[in-house]
């Protein structure tokens, strides 16, 4: 626990070989993602924010490249701590076919388990996780938050499983 004048310690991103914490969030306002429900590979997009251009262009990039991710029987699953609400209008918006999911309250309870919230501004890191069917993290990576990953090293990690 903190104080008001204490601020919690940042904690590592999670790496391959961890056992990826298991969670269930919001993809609508009235709909929820179970990650240990999926029964398949999962690619976990954590990003900021809706809205944002680097987002919404790193989140085109997967939508484009979803194809490539069935091929490997995964699923796509971005995150973030907005709410359900915008999430739906944003990837309406934005013609993506897979869903955004709320880590909206409480607020970045997954992307702390995942040791990726950014307390400084209360939002996610841009960060990239593959789940195998096991429930273990495959591959993982953190970039910079105003640079794009692309979709590259979690679909070579996707194919090597």
């Amino acid at each position: 626990m903190t104080t008001r004048n204490q601020r919690p310690e940042p904690s590592s991103p999670l790496s391959a070989g961890a056992r990826a914490p298991d969670f269930t969030l919001a993809s609508a306002p009235d709909q929820n993602v179970t990650l240990s429900e999926l029964g398949s590979t999962a690619v976990l997009i954590f990003y900021p924010g809706d809205w944002s251009p680097v987002c919404g262009d790193e989140l085109s990039m997967f939508q484009a490249a979803s194809g490539l991710f069935d091929r490997g029987d995964a699923k796509l699953l971005g995150i973030s701590v907005d709410s359900a609400w915008s999430h739906t209008a944003f990837g309406a918006d934005r013609g993506f076919g897979f869903p955004l999911l709320a880590d909206f309250h409480p607020k970045g309870q997954v992307a702390r388990d995942y040791g990726v919230y950014r307390f400084e501004d209360g939002t996610t890191e841009r960060a990239l996780f593959v789940v195998d069917r096991s429930g273990a993290i495959a591959w993982s990576y953190v970039s910079p938050v105003d640079v794009n990953p692309g979709v590259d090293g979690a679909l070579r990690a996707v194919e090597a499983l």
